[in-house]
């Protein structure tokens, strides 16, 4: 590891008296949140903004405060309360993963990482911070965020993709004392200051960026903006609209008036199907699965 690296080990608490000053007031970082609320918070956020997420996130740890709670729920219920957050994948399974927590730990979300990693849905970076951020536990967290700030001081690129060394690389900067705290800090200084564009250098804790040390050179990784408009995902989202709005199964020409192009709407529909996201029931009528 490079000069950068040691730096950033002794400013440590510099980031962690950073964040305490600039945080935001997330609702699911509040004291005595449970597990279950920060685990539902790491899949809700998933390529979603946590502006949008944490109205919905309130909704549900008020609705289902415990995974056997949610395992109970009915998909359809599950499905309309989700709402418009996108990738309704996503609460199917988390269904899944409360009904493992209840069946496999007696309805305890697990504090270890490989058990964290075995629930249905739980990726390597959400299994890490559940046992982090719910639990305390001093590992390292990687994610977009974490990965731009440390490419950025350590590493002088202004991007990267995920690498295999990236978490050894993260573990080897967490402090003995209030390593989650400054785990917190990395993520929250990728999101607020030392963001993919624009980013305000001058608000950042880290005064010896390699990055900035070099001159901010353009990196290799470009970024892209993934497209919405017009893409199958928008008209997924129209038709999954229709359904969560219905009372009873709704007909095929109810879903037909959602999107001009028949070819795009039909492979959009028989998605859903595929997904488990909607139904056909031997009248030919489209509903949530229930």
């Amino acid at each position: 590891m490079g000069y950068i690296l040691a730096l950033i080990v002794i400013k440590s608490a510099e980031i962690i008296a950073w964040y305490r000053e600039n945080a935001r007031d997330l609702p699911w970082r509040a004291e005595g949140v449970p597990p279950w609320g920060v685990l539902l918070s790491e899949v809700m956020s998933h390529q979603t903004q946590v502006e949008r997420v944490a109205p919905i996130w309130q909704e549900w740890i008020a609705r289902w405060p415990t995974p056997a709670a949610f395992a109970a729920a009915g998909t359809d219920e599950i499905l309309r309360a989700w709402g418009t957050l996108g990738y309704p994948r996503r609460a199917l399974r988390l269904k899944e993963c409360a009904q493992a927590i209840v069946d496999a730990h007696r309805g305890t979300v697990p504090d270890d990482v490989d058990d964290l990693l075995a629930l249905p849905g739980i990726g390597e970076y959400t299994a890490r911070a559940v046992a982090c951020f719910a639990y305390g536990q001093n590992v390292a967290v990687v994610d977009t965020n974490v990965r731009r700030v440390y490419a950025r001081a350590e590493r002088g690129e202004e991007n990267a993709k995920p690498r295999k060394a990236e978490i050894a690389e993260v573990a080897a900067l967490l402090p003995v004392e209030n390593g989650p705290e400054f785990s917190v800090g990395l993520m929250e200084l990728g999101a607020l200051v030392c963001t993919s564009r624009a980013p305000k250098c001058e608000a950042c804790p880290v005064s010896e960026c390699a990055w900035v040390a070099a001159g901010k050179p353009a990196g290799e990784v470009k970024l892209s903006t993934q497209k919405f408009a017009g893409t199958d995902r928008q008209v997924r989202g129209k038709i999954m609209r229709v359904l969560r709005d219905a009372d009873a199964p709704v007909p095929q020409e109810a879903i037909d008036v959602v999107w001009p192009d028949a070819a795009q709407r039909s492979r959009a529909l028989f998605s859903l199907l595929d997904d488990g996201l909607a139904v056909q029931d031997e009248h030919g009528l489209f509903h949530l699965p229930r």
